[in-house]
């Protein structure tokens, strides 16, 4: 039965996964090859299936060894991180906030969010996980994290047991290189016309303003560039490759080095930033902050 398994054997098998070899393992785990090879096999017996087959000098997963090797990753990894918690000195004047991040959220506007966290008197101690807005709403539900920052609230679906709270809205501003901003600052917003334009991909909901926007106004720009990582994105407009649109709360911060410059405001267009919290954790001290000093506002 699964609850039998042997978390020794399943550890060997999880280091030589890691290290490519059985030998290479033995080395890290200061163990013959003969040993470890033989508590691997007793494994291999226990479940019923091969977890490596041998390919030329090395070994491969199988696919029951590629299964295998993500939970057991998952479950190493949460054993390291539960060694290191309970190693920490200060743990009951800690308090541990896990906030998950979507991964279409700027950066600098996640630290300015989760910031009222920080400034509790009490220690805090965060843990940041950056993913896609569904993968992270699943790790909400399943109470792995405490939080999630995004760019829309919880779909209705999710209502009854997700709460959304608009934390803040932020004008939206196009940036470009001095040399481009020259060209087509004159006459903005019309001079965006066949202008090579950096774009957020269509999962972020500014995409889907920025284009009802120029097409109220009948501006067709050459879209030259779609990106899903918004640093990125800004990487690709700080060498010039297109105009790009960001939030107004990171102006100071693109144009600080001189390499940018504003070009204009998009008139109209906001993003929104959304905390998003299970109902069951809505006491947790960090988040009511986060939540409360949006209320304040």
């Amino acid at each position: 039965m699964l609850s039998d398994l042997n978390y020794k054997h399943l550890h060997y098998f999880w280091a030589v996964a890691r290290a490519g070899s059985v030998t290479a393992a033995a080395r890290q785990l200061g163990m013959t090859a003969q040993t470890v090879s033989g508590q691997i096999s007793r494994l291999e017996q226990h479940i019923g299936r091969a977890l490596f087959t041998q390919q030329g000098r090395g070994l491969v997963l199988t696919e029951a060894g590629r299964m295998a090797l993500g939970y057991a990753d998952r479950i190493f990894q949460l054993g390291e991180e539960l060694q290191e918690m309970l190693a920490d000195e200060q743990l009951d004047h800690t308090l541990r906030l896990s906030s998950g991040i979507s991964d279409v959220l700027p950066k600098s506007i996640a630290y300015r969010l989760l910031q009222p966290a920080l400034a509790l008197p009490q220690r805090v101690r965060l843990h940041c996980n950056e993913g896609t807005f569904d993968q992270l709403l699943h790790e909400l539900s399943s109470h792995s994290l405490d939080l999630v920052l995004a760019d829309r609230p919880a779909p209705a679906a999710a209502q009854q047991t997700l709460q959304s709270y608009l934390l803040a809205r932020c004008p939206v501003m196009i940036f470009a290189t001095p040399a481009l901003a020259e060209r087509y600052q004159p006459g903005f917003p019309h001079s965006l016309q066949r202008a090579p334009l950096l774009l957020p991909s269509r999962d972020n909901v500014l995409r889907g303003q920025l284009e009802h926007w120029l097409e109220e106004r009948g501006i067709r720009p050459d879209i030259v560039g779609e990106f899903k990582d918004g640093a990125l994105l800004h990487t690709f407009g700080e060498q010039g490759a297109g105009l790009f649109p960001a939030p107004a709360f990171a102006a100071s911060d693109i144009t600080g080095n001189g390499k940018l410059c504003l070009l204009g405001l998009v008139e109209g267009v906001e993003e929104q930033y959304y905390a998003i919290a299970n109902r069951r954790k809505l006491q947790h001290k960090a988040v009511q902050a986060i939540i409360q000093h949006a209320d304040s506002e």
